[in-house]
């Protein structure tokens, strides 16, 4: 008995306890096999529910996802809202600066827009140039504070602009209808000049008409002789600088605009600065800088003025991120402040003023390329130099008025 005892302790019985303790570690990884084999397949199944260019739902997977939140909200008994965004001058842009440049502008209002909402929202690709929002939960005041946040962001920051439109669920959780009443008012908000947002009862503010935007050229001119005639000759050449960049007449109306407006801000300085006859101090010359901000804010007091007010702002950025009100730098400028930026320098220099002669054009074109890189952006001084030169000996100023009426035509 002792040795049969002794046989189970060490000989077999050790051997009849391996197959148990092997079959624990099989399953055990078997088990883990599963949950990795079932992380791997809710990745792929991720991946392939979103849009690979804007990094949100594609349009199968937000339908789905939209109508089972606007369920919960049904059920729950809470409002619901939708927002639709809508790229401006989207066909343009892929025209002008192809694909590529249409896919980044989507993915930065597509990584905007994620920014602004909630995380219970329901995010996704609707169209080539369109984004969709289902807000479970949200009125229509929260869904305007982030339809409007998004639309104030991109109108200062760039690349581009965007319109948006709001519906309100009136608890049927009938996503195509919620989806319709926010495209009709979309297009309203589109109609009216873009860049704005549309909703339930509220009537789009139109594109400011021209008598606006002549309005303020005029206050200007009488404020200051000499910067009014300045601003009519930039628009001149702002106008024929863009034409040759290849940017898009709507654009071009908004950059002869920005180019009309741009000393917008020097209507608050004072005369001792204003028509100071020699250099400024440091003093004078720091407030001198704030005109561009100034003039920003009179620009956003205009209705559909946004992306006006935003060229004036960096007009006086440089190249190189050493300009002014914020230090950008490169293609971080607005391509309608890098115009008129060089326009405004080039009609400075020669021209006459109080404290110092005219240039010629040689010594003039001379500067430009000389701060070509670091104060001016070289393609833009090149497109300027090439307009003057097919237009000498043709004075480029008379056709100023020409320029002042496009830019009233915003």
């Amino acid at each position: 008995m002792s040795g049969a005892r002794d046989l189970n302790k060490d000989g077999l019985g050790g051997w009849a306890k391996k197959p148990f303790s092997e079959t624990r570690r099989l399953r055990d990884e078997l088990r883990v096999s599963h949950a990795r084999i079932a992380s791997l397949e809710a990745e792929r199944n991720d991946y392939l529910r979103r849009d690979r260019r804007a990094g949100v739902l594609t349009h199968d997977a937000f339908r789905e996802a939209a109508a089972a939140a606007l369920r919960g909200s049904q059920r729950r008994g809470e409002p619901a809202a939708a927002v639709l965004v809508d790229i401006d001058g989207f066909r343009a842009l892929n025209g002008r600066r192809g694909a590529a440049a249409g896919d980044a502008a989507l993915a930065s209002v597509a990584a905007r827009l994620r920014e602004l909402v909630r995380g219970g929202d329901v995010v996704g690709r609707t169209g080539a140039d369109e984004l969709a929002v289902i807000m479970p939960g949200a009125t229509l005041a929260g869904a305007r504070g982030v339809a409007e946040r998004l639309v104030s962001v991109l109108e200062q920051q760039g690349p581009v602009t965007v319109s948006a439109g709001i519906a309100v669920d009136g608890g049927t959780a009938q996503l195509d209808g919620l989806l319709a009443d926010a495209a009709a008012i979309l297009e309203r908000a589109r109609i009216a000049g873009g860049g704005r947002v549309g909703a339930p009862g509220r009537q789009p503010t139109p594109e400011p008409s021209r008598g606006a935007i002549g309005a303020l050229a005029l206050a200007l001119a009488e404020r200051d002789r000499g910067t009014g005639e300045h601003a009519e000759k930039v628009v001149a050449l702002a106008g024929a600088v863009a034409r040759r960049l290849g940017i898009d007449g709507e654009e071009v109306e908004r950059i002869a605009a920005a180019a009309l407006l741009h000393d917008i801000g020097k209507v608050g300085l004072a005369d001792s600065i204003l028509s100071k006859p020699g250099a400024l101090n440091d003093e004078e010359w720091a407030v001198m800088r704030q005109h561009p901000i100034v003039g920003e804010r009179i620009l956003r007091a205009v209705p559909g003025l946004g992306p006006v007010a935003r060229i004036v702002r960096h007009g006086h950025e440089r190249f190189d991120g050493t300009g002014y009100p914020d230090g950008l730098r490169g293609e971080e400028i607005p391509l309608g402040s890098r115009i008129v930026l060089a326009c405004d320098a080039y009609d400075a220099m020669t021209s006459h003023r109080p404290y110092r002669d005219a240039m010629t054009h040689e010594q003039a074109a001379a500067e430009l390329v000389a701060g070509a890189g670091t104060q001016f952006d070289p393609r833009v001084v090149d497109a300027l130099l090439r307009y003057v030169a097919d237009c000498r000996p043709l004075d480029y100023a008379a056709r100023a008025t020409d320029a002042q009426s496009a830019a009233g035509a915003l």
